[in-house]
């Protein structure tokens, strides 16, 4: 297990360096790609790229009690712990603390969709459409800062902070303290903070930290995949197990997506960031959402985003910041094949040259990677 570790790490680290170490701009251009003939309009080219394609730096095949891990969070011993996350979940849920009491947290992260947003854009309070999509909550916990698609929230509390201030739920920063007022006032939640944070006045960084505490319950740990990882061969699939081999072999999906936390951001402090050129194509640089550049400055983070988790990612569509593409099929597909041509494209991407049975073995896999969270709306306080 250590060794096939070490060299998921190293898969990773090579891969993350040959993007760093690229020059911007040596990415290929629209332009060349499309003077590349393609196999459906080459037959013969066709033929070849059904064949398997030598892989690189691919790690051993995988077995059932040889893979990572999930290690256990270890937080410090909090006597009020519980009374904070069941304050939390009220909070997460309750659609008062929005500026038009339209939209809760779990507007934007329910069930149905993984914890992750319903519309390819998130829609924040006054029905409003907002820039992104929103990202599943799994394993948030499991994050040393770089909230958001960008990574510009140092912490859980800022993000959820500037997300209640903000669109999402539109009260704004200046009324952030009228609102905590407005909720000190319900009987109910006087008597939980109460509990949960004796002596305390209920302020809106209180009622934050409460609800990140809830958040960094949601933990996905109970899958397919951890089951294999635990040494049970019958947890996945032959088809799954295929697409195991696909994704940290031929796939090379393993170098942004290390298991056990299935992205390079997951325990990594500031993340790191992909340009796959989604929401490129067809724009005028102007239109394109520039992602991490926003936040860094640095020309090679043009259009380059966080890598979200692939746990729950079956459950979780549609995919990528922009919420564009609506299947899990695709969203593979398009990664496999090299992503969006565009100035600043991540080296680490090519087309990998999957056939159509291994790519429907990598999605399989994928859905091994689903778990059974599921957050429950608790009766709200009055």
């Amino acid at each position: 297990m250590r060794i096939l570790s070490l060299m998921l790490l190293l898969v990773g680290a090579a891969a993350f360096a040959h993007c760093k170490a690229e020059p911007t701009g040596t990415a290929p251009t629209p332009t060349e790609s499309a003077a590349e003939p393609s196999p459906a309009a080459n037959p013969s080219a066709q033929t070849e790229a059904n064949k398997p394609a030598p892989t690189v730096n691919a790690a051993p095949r995988p077995s059932a009690g040889s893979l990572p891990r999930l290690e256990p969070l270890k937080r410090e011993e909090d006597p009020y712990r519980a009374k904070k996350v069941a304050l939390g979940n009220a909070l997460f849920f309750d659609k008062r603390l929005s500026v038009d009491g339209t939209r809760a947290c779990y507007s934007c992260h329910m069930n149905e969709d993984g914890t992750g947003g319903h519309t390819p854009l998130a829609i924040g309070a006054k029905n409003k459409a907002l820039t992104r999509h929103s990202p599943t909550l799994v394993n948030v916990a499991y994050l040393k800062g770089a909230f958001y698609w960008d990574g510009r929230a140092p912490s859980l509390e800022a993000q959820g902070m500037a997300a209640w201030a903000g669109g999402n739920m539109g009260v704004g920063e200046k009324d952030l303290a009228k609102k905590a007022a407005k909720i000190r006032k319900i009987k109910g939640y006087a008597k939980m903070f109460k509990a949960a944070y004796p002596g305390k006045k209920i302020t809106p960084d209180l009622i934050m930290d409460a609800i990140a505490e809830y958040e960094r319950t949601l933990i996905c740990d109970d899958t397919a995949y951890d089951r294999f990882a635990a040494g049970d061969k019958s947890a996945l699939t032959e088809p799954q197990q295929r697409g195991l081999d696909v994704f940290m072999g031929k796939g090379q999906c393993v170098a942004c997506h290390a298991p056990p936390m299935f992205s390079s951001a997951m325990g990594v402090d500031g993340g790191v960031y992909f340009n796959v050129g989604i929401g490129t194509a067809n724009k005028a640089e102007s239109e394109v959402d520039i992602g991490r550049l926003k936040v860094s400055n640095n020309p090679s983070d043009w259009a380059a985003f966080k890598p979200p988790t692939l746990r729950n990612v079956a459950k979780s569509a549609p995919y990528f910041h922009d919420g564009s593409v609506a299947t899990l099929k695709e969203a593979v597909h398009i990664m496999a094949s090299g992503g969006v041509p565009n100035k600043n494209k991540s080296p680490i991407l090519s087309d990998r040259g999957l056939t159509e049975a291994e790519s429907a073995d990598l999605v399989a896999f994928l859905e091994g990677l689903n778990c059974s969270l599921e957050l429950k709306e608790p009766k709200l306080p009055r």
